[in-house]
């Protein structure tokens, strides 16, 4: 057998052993010990144990079955990412593994702490050509924090509490076991909590080093033109209340991504979101946190304008291994988020005179953040006509016009598809973090609905508000069954311009003509919906936006609005992520 298969994750106990249970119940009890709730998964027979262990226990698992292994996986990671504790997906063998694989990876980039737990075939056919019989860890190795095989019956509840353990350890990420078929239907008598299991939260957090800390300090006394940039890992890290009070504090503009959206919600003065380009054309300093430096941010590329020199570069993460080795850094920390910008404010103090020191941190600066509101409300006025536009066809940002009027400060809105959906991402402005959820950096299509069902399940009061793609329709639309069969009402908003947008126009721009990039014109996705047994929609003019969106909100279903714009309009686009 290959390494992958021989591996076991379990560990020896000398606690007395409780009664027998089968693995799927020993895998189950590690899971709940970890705050899990919910299994996410698609059934098959080689995980029927994990079914029994979820409905037996006391109290019972919620089981959310799905229509495929990807929203299964995607759902387990917005759990994460929305609840900050591991999401669980659950997948059978071979074909239930490999459909997961863009799920796992998803989470694999955006540092979501998943656990997928997978059934194999039985080890005493092993070489012989068992059904759905593959080497899973091998092939999930490169994209989880560790990938293996457990054996032995006594030891499922061990490997499934390292599991645990490991995914919520920063950096936080998708951990992958699975068991032998023998393993988990076999029954064991194993401890009822495993030896050295350590739990989420549990002992003090490391901060970062003083020294690096003190070199940040420095560098933002001396600045005349700081940014500030919040990643998602400021809202895993749960560091959000500290990343605003530092930035309040030292009177910091503040760029916000990912699920860092909100940390300063709508309206805050430190808030230059919509003056990006600006800021990051002109800055003397730019302090990244919570995030990598990839395309997204110009692979840590800043300043330069008019010839000046490139701004130096501060990245702040939550483990060593996420610090960015390919650009060059001014300073770097590593440690819990939180800790951090609870320590920087005094940091700039010592640098500027002292720990009586008091004042903003620009004192070079003064004319920097104002420059930045006056670029902000520039660009949000250049925007209004747009986001109120009678234009027919319809222009996407009217769209995001009337869904403002909408949207509550809590609600969660989730971005799944290309051109739509980056209109949201520059326009909707969550009141809170953690309620904006999209593929990140890996851009896997399909996501959306595995979100909102994950949304629905762990925010039940709260607004929850799908934007989808015409494109990224495709790929999981039929899980708007899952929702219905879960009665988990979700507003769908599909902008459907007929064409696969990011495709053609740059296609059309690089050679005059496309291919393979043209979808079917005005296709009914409302009534897919309401033939699965939700409800829905289709509206073709600008002024029937605004009370489709107020009758889906009102509704109680699954409900999709198709709103068809205008395949003319790109997105205007600064980065393509090469």
């Amino acid at each position: 057998m290959a390494e992958g298969t021989q591996e076991s994750g379990g560990t020896s106990s000398a606690q007395a052993p409780g009664p027998a249970r089968h693995g799927g119940a020993q895998a189950v009890a590690a899971a709940r010990r970890h705050g899990v709730s919910t299994m996410f998964t698609l059934p098959g027979g080689h995980v029927f144990p994990l079914y029994d262990g979820a409905v037996k226990a006391d109290p019972a698992m919620r089981l959310g079955d799905v229509r495929h292994e990807q929203t299964a996986g995607v759902a387990a990671e917005a759990t994460a990412r929305l609840t900050r504790r591991p999401g669980l997906a659950v997948l059978t063998a071979g074909p239930g593994v490999t459909n997961g694989v863009s799920a796992i990876t998803t989470a694999h980039f955006n540092g979501s702490p998943v656990v997928i737990l997978a059934g194999r075939a039985p080890d005493y056919r092993w070489g012989s050509g068992s059904l759905q019989e593959i080497d899973h860890p091998r092939l999930l190795s490169p994209v989880t924090k560790r990938a293996w095989t457990e054996h032995q019956a006594d030891q499922v509840g061990a490997a499934a509490d390292e599991a645990f353990r490991l995914a919520t350890t920063p950096h936080r990420g998708p951990v992958f076991l699975d068991f032998a078929l023998e393993a988990l239907f076999g029954e064991a008598a194993a401890p009822a909590v495993p030896a050295g299991g350590s739990h989420p939260g549990e002992g003090p957090a490391a901060g970062p080093d003083p020294d690096s800390l003190d070199a940040i300090g420095s560098l933002l006394a001396g600045a005349s033109r700081p940014v500030l940039v919040l990643g998602s890992d400021v809202w895993l890290d749960g560091a959000e209340a500290a990343a605003r009070a530092a930035a309040e504090e030292l009177r910091l503009p503040v760029i916000t991504n990912g699920q860092a959206r909100g940390v300063l919600p709508a309206g805050h003065d430190l808030l230059v979101t919509r003056a990006r380009a600006a800021a990051f054309r002109e800055a003397d300093l730019v302090v990244v946190a919570g995030t990598p430096l990839d395309f997204r941010l110009g692979y840590g590329e800043f300043g330069g304008a008019n010839g000046a020199p490139r701004a130096q570069v501060v990245h702040v993460t939550d483990a060593p291994d996420q610090v960015a080795a390919h650009c060059p850094l001014a300073a770097a920390a590593a440690g819990d988020l939180a800790a951090f910008f609870t320590a920087l404010p005094d940091a700039v103090r010592r640098a500027r005179g002292g720990a009586g020191a008091a004042g903003p941190a620009l004192p070079r600066g003064e004319s920097w953040l104002p420059r930045l509101q006056a670029a902000r409300a520039s660009a949000m006025a250049a925007d209004s006509a747009l986001l109120a536009s009678d234009a027919d066809p319809i222009h996407p940002m009217r769209v995001y016009g009337e869904l403002a009027r909408l949207l509550d400060e809590d609600a969660v809105v989730i971005g799944d598809g290309g051109d739509f959906v980056s209109y949201a991402g520059k326009y909707v402005e969550p009141g809170r973090p953690g309620g904006w959820l999209d593929p990140g950096p890996y851009g896997c299509l399909g996501t959306g609905l595995g979100y909102a069902i994950a949304a629905r399940i762990a925010r039940p009061s709260e607004q929850v508000a799908l934007l989808l793609g015409d494109g990224a329709a495709g790929f999981s639309l039929m899980d708007a069954d899952t929702l219905v069969r879960h009665r988990l009402p979700v507003v769908i908003i599909c902008g459907n311009n007929g064409i696969w947008g990011l495709e053609k126009h740059p296609m059309q721009a690089v050679y005059g003509y496309d291919v393979a990039a043209d979808l079917q014109p005005q296709c009914r996705y409302d009534e897919v919906v309401r033939a699965l047994g939700g409800d829905g929609e289709m509206v073709t003019r600008p002024e029937a936006i605004g009370p489709a969106l107020r009758r889906a909100f009102g509704s109680g279903v699954p409900y999709l609005v198709n709103v068809i714009t205008d395949p003319k309009i790109a997105y205007p686009r600064s980065t393509t992520g090469i």
